[in-house]
């Protein structure tokens, strides 16, 4: 008879192999550089990520299990307090030991020491270890976007990779679904989900509609060529302040040269592709792009619902029979392009609940001040994204892949 824990065991060394393999195109000096406070050095990704097995795992579950270095639970900790002092964010880049070589010889340290948990049946470990495989696939996404940061900032603008999946196209024209609003549930229905995908709920959505795809660099073109930056009426109070402070006037990576724009990509910097969407844009100049385009944002429930209605959107067999079913069904970009800006908060969904200890500390207590996004982008490893993630940053936050689908309120 088989394992029943195999497929655990071997999904979890393919997301190990898959974090390094990101890895590999950079050169050793790539691994410490810290451009910016908000993305981390790959080599602490790689710490960090075996930080989280070995203390989440390996020490409260594996007797006789030695640290493979003392230091580390404090170098690494990102923000657990209930675990100890977390080393500062600011200063990750600071570190040039342990060496590349190091972090390396501690992931294959934990990889080992975790070959008998992996099979080990426990409700508790297993749950954990896939709570642990999907916390590195997230770290494979910032690994992605912080080595952007990294390379973006040089002058030089430096290629990650010749080619990388970053400017898929749509080319269709830009059209709005008209979605009865009702009774409706959202939240994570199956399979494994993040605490604050939790517990599925009842809310009432009032008629909307729904852009079918996302908004194309040549279409914010036009939003800069109008004076969108320059027009205070656009922008929320905070968003206002955030340009002139910042002295925004386009997208992070987009720069002027000769009377026109280029593009730092994952490939060089080249022209903005028109039908590429734009993408590391704010909330701010999310909302603010939506409102001179005559329409708004959506609201986090809003894009659940209309993203359980596609087919393509890896739904469980329970939405898949949503009354929303019904709703037109050719919605495009939806997983794999950018992050979609929503106008919702992050909070928590009625009932909420934070896991025990220290585990508590993964989602809720960063439910303020940050606004949701969905969906996913062309750096989530695939079969990351479901319809009912959430994702959240700051307003002001667009290092990670974020772009814009727009939305309208649809009279009664």
């Amino acid at each position: 008879m088989s394992d029943p824990a195999a497929p655990d065991a071997a999904h979890y060394h393919a997301v190990r192999a898959r974090t390094e393999a990101l890895c590999r195109p950079l050169a050793i000096e790539d691994y410490g550089v810290q451009p910016m406070v908000d993305a981390s050095p790959p080599k602490w990704h790689l710490a960090h990520t075996t930080w989280f097995f070995e203390t989440f795992l390996l020490q409260p579950f594996a007797p006789g299990y030695r640290c493979y270095h003392s230091a580390f639970e404090h170098l690494f900790n990102s923000y657990y307090n209930g675990v100890g002092t977390p080393f500062p964010r600011p200063k990750r880049g600071a570190l040039s030991r342990p060496t590349v070589e190091e972090v390396f010889a501690y992931r294959a340290h934990v990889d080992a020491a975790m070959r008998a948990l992996l099979h080990r049946e426990d409700a508790q470990v297993q749950s954990r270890i896939a709570l642990g495989c999907q916390h590195e696939q997230q770290h494979q996404e910032l690994i992605v976007t912080d080595v952007k940061a990294n390379l973006g900032a040089n002058p030089l603008k430096p290629a990650y990779r010749d080619a990388y999946a970053e400017d898929a196209s749509l080319p269709v024209a830009l059209a709005f679904h008209d979605v009865a609003g009702g009774i409706e549930e959202i939240g994570a229905s199956g399979g494994f989900c993040f605490d604050n995908e939790l517990p599925r709920h009842r809310l009432w959505l009032e008629d909307f509609a729904i852009a079918n795809r996302l908004v194309t660099n040549a279409e914010y073109a036009e939003f800069i060529a109008d004076g969108g930056y320059e027009k205070p009426a656009l922008w929320l109070a905070d968003g206002w302040a955030w340009r002139t402070r910042r002295a925004a006037l386009a997208p992070m990576y987009w720069r002027r040269e000769d009377g026109g724009w280029l593009e730092y990509r994952l490939d060089g910097e080249s022209e903005p592709l028109d039908l590429a969407p734009v993408t590391h844009v704010s909330y701010f100049e999310a909302d603010a792009f939506a409102r001179w385009a005559g329409a708004r944002l959506p609201t986090e429930a809003e894009w659940e619902v209309a993203a359980a209605a596609h087919p393509r959107a890896g739904v469980s067999a329970r939405d898949a029979l949503h009354p929303r079913a019904a709703v037109d069904n050719d919605l495009g970009q939806l997983f794999g392009d950018c992050w979609q800006w929503t106008s919702s908060a992050y909070g928590p969904y009625p009932g909420y609940r934070t896991l025990p200890g220290a585990l508590g500390e993964y989602n809720g207590k960063f439910m303020s001040g940050q606004q949701v996004l969905r969906g996913g982008s062309c750096a989530t490893p695939p079969g990351h994204a479901r319809s009912s993630y959430r994702n959240f940053f700051y307003p002001k936050n667009r290092w990670q892949f974020t772009g814009i689908r727009l939305a309208k309120s649809v009279a009664a």
